[in-house]
C-alpha cells in the first residue's frame, strides 16, 4: 500500500502542489485514495504472502515433516483456504460499498482543491485557469516576498462563450492583496494589450477589426469571493460507474441499454424515411390499372404506334429501365439529387456514430465496473492457489526469488487486465470478457500448480529436452563418421 500511495502522489502532484494545503487536507486526500488502490494492492498482497509463506515452509522441510506424518498439502492449506474465501467475501463487500463512497469523496475533494485560493495557485511555466474570472495567467518566474512579483506575464481573457478574444503580455507584474479582501489586484508593467472587437455585421467580420495598445502600467482587479469561500467537504450529485454499487450499476445498465436501443431505432427510422427505403408498396387497384392501360394505349394511337409495341416498350424490369424513361437533363437532376441525399445521409450517420460510440462506451464501462467487483473477490482466491503451490514447488522463502516471481505474475495479471478493460470500453471485445480475462487466465495456472504441488513434482522437467538434443547430436556425429 505504501508503494502504491507513493506512486499516486506523483500522479496527483498537480492537485496538491502550490495550493497552500495543510497536512490534514493532504491526509484526507490520501485516505480517500487508499480504498481505490485496494484493487491493485490486495491481489499482489495475497500472491506475494502465499509464495513467501509456503516457500519458507518448504525451504525448512516443514511440508516433508507433514507428509511423513500423513498430512497432505490440501489439509495443510485448509485453514488458509477458509480464510481466503472469507477474505474474498469481505473484498466484494469492500468493492461494493467502500470503494464507491471513497470515489465520490476523492472526486469532490479534487474538484474543490482545484479552486482553492488562486493567489497561490499561479504555477510557473504553465497556464493557471481562473474559471470564475474567465481568464488564464502564465508567468515564467515568481520571486520576492511571498512570490508576489512576476516576470514575463501572459494573460488570456475569455468571453462568456469561452472564446479567447483578449491577450495581455507584460515584462513584469505584481500581486497586491490582503487577507481580509476578496479582491486580488494585479499590476502589470511595460506590456502590450490586444483585443478582437465584436462584429455585428458580415461586412465588419470580413475586416477583422481589433484594438491594441502599449502600456507602462496596467491594473486588473480580480474578484476572489467565489474562490476563497470553498468548502473542501462539499458534495456534488455527480456519479460515474466507479461511484455506484451493484444494485445501482444493474439498474443503470438496463436503462442505458434501453436508451441506446431507442436512439438507434429512432435514427434508423429517420434515415429510412429520408431515403425512402423499405417503404411498403401500395395495394394495386384493378380499376386504376385498367384506366392507366387505356390511357397509354390512347397516347400510343395518337403517335401512330401500335399498342403492342408500346406495351413492350413500357415494361420496366430494372432501375436502369426506369432511369432511361427520363430525358438527359432530367437524369442529371436525378443523379445530383441522389448524390446530395446520400452525402447528407452519410454525414448524419457519421455524426450519430460518434455520439453512439460515446454512449456505448459509457454502457461498456458500467458492465466492466459491475463484473470487476466479482472478479476482484474471486481473484484473491485464485491467486492464493497460484502462490501457495508455487511457493511449495520452488522451496525458497525470504524476499529474493519469491519476490521476483510474485512481481512477474502480478504484472502479467495486471497488464492483461488493463489491456482487456481498455479493449472492452472501446467495444473491441465483450465487456464481461474485459473484466474477467486476467482472472480466467490465472485460473488454469492455479489448477496446474496445485496438481503439481500435490504430486510433489517440480515446476518443469528438462530431462526430455536434454534427451532430444542428445539424439540430434548423436545423429550428426554418425553422419560425419559415415562421410
Amino acid at each position: 500500500m505504501f508503494i502504491f500511495i507513493f506512486q499516486t502522489i506523483w500522479l496527483f502532484i498537480d492537485d496538491l502542489a502550490g495550493k497552500g494545503l495543510d497536512i490534514v487536507i493532504i491526509g484526507k486526500f490520501l485516505l480517500y485514495l487508499m480504498p481505490n488502490l485496494t484493487e491493485k494492492v490486495l491481489p499482489l498482497t495475497v500472491l506475494l504472502s502465499s509464495i513467501l509463506t509456503f516457500g519458507t515452509l518448504a525451504e525448512n522441510y516443514e511440508f516433508a515433516a507433514m507428509k511423513a506424518s500423513g498430512i497432505s498439502l490440501q489439509r495443510a492449506m485448509l485453514s488458509l483456504i477458509f480464510f481466503i474465501v472469507l477474505l474474498g467475501g469481505v473484498t466484494f463487500y469492500f468493492a461494493n460499498s467502500v470503494i464507491p463512497a471513497s470515489e465520490q469523496k476523492i472526486y469532490n475533494l479534487r474538484r474543490n482543491i482545484a479552486k482553492v485560493k488562486p493567489a497561490v495557485a499561479i504555477v510557473e511555466g504553465v497556464f493557471s485557469d481562473f474559471e470564475g474570472a474567465d481568464m488564464n495567467i502564465k508567468v515564467d518566474e515568481k520571486y520576492g516576498e511571498n512570490d508576489r512579483f512576476l516576470r514575463n506575464v501572459t494573460i488570456h481573457i475569455k468571453t462568456k462563450t469561452k472564446v479567447n478574444t483578449t491577450v495581455i503580455k507584460a515584462k513584469t507584474g505584481e500581486l497586491k492583496s490582503s487577507e481580509d479582501s476578496d479582491i486580488l489586484q494585479l499590476v502589470l508593467y511595460e506590456g502590450h494589450y490586444y483585443r478582437d472587437l465584436d462584429k455585428t455585421s458580415n461586412k465588419d467580420k470580413k475586416k477583422y477589426p481589433f484594438a491594441n495598445a502599449n502600456f507602462e502600467t496596467y491594473t486588473m482587479n480580480i474578484d476572489l469571493s467565489e474562490f476563497n469561500n470553498i468548502d473542501l467537504e462539499e458534495e456534488r450529485d455527480i456519479s460515474t460507474e466507479k461511484m455506484k454499487n451493484v444494485f445501482r450499476l444493474t439498474k443503470d445498465i438496463d436503462s442505458l441499454k434501453k436508451d441506446n436501443l431507442r436512439i438507434v431505432e429512432a435514427f434508423s427510422k429517420n434515415i429510412q424515411g429520408r431515403m425512402g427505403a423499405f417503404l411498403p408498396l401500395p395495394e394495386q387497384d384493378s380499376s386504376v390499372t385498367q384506366k392507366m392501360k387505356a390511357l397509354n394505349a390512347q397516347l400510343v394511337r395518337n403517335k401512330g404506334n401500335s399498342v403492342k409495341d408500346t406495351t413492350e416498350k413500357a415494361k420496366v424490369t430494372s432501375a436502369q429501365d426506369l432511369f432511361d424513361l427520363y430525358q438527359d437533363w432530367q437524369k442529371i437532376q436525378i443523379m445530383n439529387a441522389a448524390k446530395n441525399s446520400a452525402s447528407n445521409a452519410l454525414t448524419s450517420i457519421q455524426g450519430k456514430k460518434n455520439e453512439l460510440d460515446k454512449r456505448y462506451e459509457i454502457y461498456n464501462r458500467h458492465i466492466v465496473a459491475l463484473h470487476k467487483k466479482y472478479a476482484l473477490a474471486l481473484s484473491c482466491v485464485i491467486l492464493f492457489f497460484v502462490g501457495a503451490p508455487l511457493g511449495a514447488i520452488i522451496r525458497k522463502g525470504g524476499i529474493g526469488l519469491p519476490m521476483v516471481i510474485a512481481i512477474i505474475l502480478f504484472l502479467t495479471y495486471y497488464f492483461i487486465g488493463v489491456f482487456a478493460e481498455n479493449f472492452a470500453k472501446k467495444n473491441e471485445i465483450h465487456p464481461i470478457m474485459g473484466a474477467w480475462l486476467s482472472t480466467m487466465i490465472m485460473l488454469p495456472l492455479s489448477i496446474i500448480l496445485t496438481k503439481k504441488a500435490t504430486a510433489d513434482r517440480g515446476l518443469m522437467s528438462l530431462d526430455g529436452f536434454f534427451e532430444i538434443f542428445k539424439k540430434i547430436f548423436k545423429r550428426k556425429d554418425k553422419e560425419t563418421v559415415t562421410v
